[in-house]
């Protein structure tokens, strides 16, 4: 029999005593924490399993003094709040109806019947919080081993059941995913149309954080040639999987953070209110859009790289160098300076306040730009030759 390799958080008194409250025949870690530790990956969030109903969890916590929230209660989830983190506790499930955007389900007491609801074999490997031994229904073992996302059971079925499976499965395939499940291929490319029902909320979420997988270049390029991705991005043409591709390579050789936002700017034209459009249709947080309009307004070449990071801030600045092709080194350690002068200062030189007053400012910091950021001296001269009429043109 399998079992799932010792790892620092197998180990954690909180989870011992969680088991010790439920009881262990009514526990198996399962999900991203099993796979993840099978794959000597980092564990961020830790799932269970539990033929309990989820009042019985809530009542047997509440007992133990175990703080819990409601997480997703009418779908048989319960987070217990321990020292080392949260744990979501999911009653054992079957689906009664789909329609796929949401199910219907019933609880259960059957494990095999609530493996066979999940999406990826990958994910439905159970493990014994007392021994660590596995359980595994459908081959998953085999499947990680070889680096193959596959659909359990039929994957029209399971796609039809849930819509978002598709990009799931792009996302999972650029993570984890080495060898194709051409069946899996398939039937995305054939069922692709289908996430024009979902809604705006689920399909950002879920470009973003396929958008943040390390090295998705391969991913996007089929998901574009297998007319997929123009279900959710109709802006993305040849030149911008072009740009999408540079991009992740000038990342890379910069060593510079991914981020999902300046991939997802390269993926659309080069213009502020088309990038402004895709971010309302994704409901993306205004920041957000914010940080994408500014991404692919990129028509001009991005100049300085210290006038630019002043500009537009750092990250923003970072944005717009590697969409450009050039290189963020200069300012990703540089001190973004202030100018050292005031709106006061000027006022007290015999500027009545007003927009005279923001007119030298601007004008005083244009040229302290220009000039590479110098000192207060020669902001002080800068400014006197603003207020004698003594500057350039």
């Amino acid at each position: 029999m399998a079992e799932l390799p010792k790892a620092e958080w197998t180990r954690r008194e909180d989870l011992a005593k969680l088991v010790e409250v439920l009881g262990r025949e009514n526990l198996r870690w399962v999900g991203g924490a099993v796979r993840d530790t099978l794959l000597g990956n980092p564990v961020k969030d830790i799932d269970a399993a539990t033929p309990l109903t989820p009042d019985e969890v809530v009542a047997r916590l509440k007992e133990a003094q175990i703080r819990s929230v409601p997480t997703g209660i009418d779908h048989g989830t319960v987070t217990a709040l321990l020292p080392g983190g949260p744990v979501e506790i999911t009653t054992l499930r079957k689906d009664v109806s789909t329609d796929g955007r949401r199910a219907t389900i019933a609880f259960s007491d059957d494990w095999r019947e609530d493996a066979a609801r999940r999406d990826f074999t990958i994910n439905a490997l159970y493990a014994d919080p007392v021994t660590l031994e596995l359980t595994d229904f459908f081959d998953g073992l085999t499947d990680l081993e070889e680096r193959r996302v596959r659909f359990i059971g039929d994957p029209r079925e399971r796609i039809r059941e849930d819509h978002l499976r598709i990009l799931r499965y792009y996302r999972f395939q650029a993570r984890f995913g080495y060898t194709l499940d051409e069946e899996a291929e398939r039937a995305c490319a054939e069922l692709a149309p289908m996430l024009k029902g979902l809604s705006r909320e689920r399909v950002g979420w879920e470009l973003q954080h396929l958008l943040s997988v390390d090295e998705p270049t391969a991913t996007v390029q089929r998901m574009y040639q297998q007319s997929v991705l123009g279900v959710v991005l109709p802006e993305t043409g040849d030149r911008e999987i072009v740009a999408f591709e540079k991009l992740v390579e000038a990342e890379c050789a910069a060593a510079a953070p991914r981020s999902a936002i300046r991939r997802l700017a390269a993926l659309l034209p080069p213009e502020p209110k088309a990038a402004e459009q895709v971010a309302a249709r994704l409901r993306l947080s205004s920041a957000q859009k914010q940080r994408l309009a500014t991404a692919a307004d990129r028509g001009m070449p991005p100049g300085d790289p210290h006038a630019l990071a002043y500009r537009l801030g750092r990250e923003q600045a970072i944005d717009r160098l590697l969409l450009s092709g050039e290189d963020p080194a200069p300012i990703v350690d540089w001190p973004i300076p202030r100018l050292p002068l005031k709106g006061g200062e000027i006022v007290a030189r015999g500027i009545t306040a007003g927009p005279e007053v923001a007119r030298i400012l601007q004008a005083v910091e244009a040229r302290w730009i220009e000039e590479g950021f110098p000192g207060r001296a020669r902001v002080e001269a800068l400014l006197g030759e603003e207020l004698s009429g003594k500057s350039p043109g």
